[in-house]
């Protein structure tokens, strides 16, 4: 039997049919790929370090902005700020999904389960970003209660603002995730999906804020960290609306996503 892209599969692992439910469908997919990221030690350390990060990052911020006496701001912003660290917990374990089963050899045995390879991605991309999603709000409440007590009164809060915020950090760490799995399917290698990802989420951005200048700091704005950081948190004048930001951190995760896809279809496991 083969598949829509010409490769050879075992019988019985599709069936389309109407009505049946096949074994490498997307919801099957889904559910496996579910089942194999909580298997790996990596996820659960990191969502521990990437929690612990929120909680120390946003008591460290709120707190030089007590000491300094920074003009009051949101309580949210503390969260939003750390978003440019916790970040890393889930580019760690997008990145672990993907290339964990490059370095076992098991990604062959996921292609012959879910023999039509945009499911696969597509499976594991959903997963991280449900999970990162999840995540990255859970340490948006956390580190907004960090900060609040840090602040020690240099801070406002406001239900509805806040809860923007942490629904905002959990989108943009789920692009994040689906920006990973593009970008380590495309490269099948945790080094260097790490360093093309270190690169565009932190050091690019660094040295541009760090040389200064207002077209340097347009660059920024277009980059994801830069987008993102925007559209998470409130008041600084952003130079373009929230759906802006969204639309330009989406725009780079697509661009990643269907770089991973290209090189999954063009190459054999």
């Amino acid at each position: 039997m083969t598949t829509d892209e010409g490769r050879a599969v075992a019988p019985g692992l599709v069936h389309d049919a109407p009505g049946r439910r096949s074994p490498g469908a997307l919801a099957g997919a889904v559910a496996s790929e579910w089942t194999k990221l909580w298997s790996v030690r990596a996820s659960w350390l990191s969502l521990l370090a990437g929690l612990v990060i929120t909680g120390v990052f946003t008591y460290y911020y709120a707190s030089i902005a007590r000491i300094n006496g920074h003009p009051v701001e949101a309580v949210g912003n503390a969260a939003a700020s750390s978003a440019v660290v916790t970040q890393f917990a889930f580019v760690v374990l997008a990145t672990v999904a993907v290339t964990s089963e490059y370095a076992t050899g098991t990604v062959r045995a996921s292609l012959l389960w879910v023999p039509r390879r945009h499911r696969v991605q597509a499976a594991k991309a959903l997963v991280a970003a449900a999970v990162a999603f999840l995540g990255g709000a859970l340490f948006a409440v956390a580190g907004t209660a960090v900060a609040w007590a840090a602040f020690d009164g240099r801070a406002s809060f406001d239900a509805g603002t806040t809860l923007g915020q942490v629904l905002a950090v959990g989108a943009y760490q789920a692009f994040v995730a689906v920006l990973t799995v593009g970008v380590a399917f495309a490269t099948r290698h945790p080094a260097g999906a790490l360093s093309i990802l270190a690169g565009l989420l932190w050091a690019l951005p660094s040295v541009l804020l760090g040389l200064g200048g207002e077209t340097l700091a347009a660059v920024n704005d277009l980059l994801p960290y830069g987008a993102g950081g925007h559209f998470m948190r409130v008041g600084g004048g952003a130079p373009y609306s929230t759906a802006t930001g969204v639309l330009i951190v989406a725009a780079w995760t697509a661009a990643a996503h269907l770089a991973g896809l290209y090189v999954l279809r063009r190459r054999d496991a």
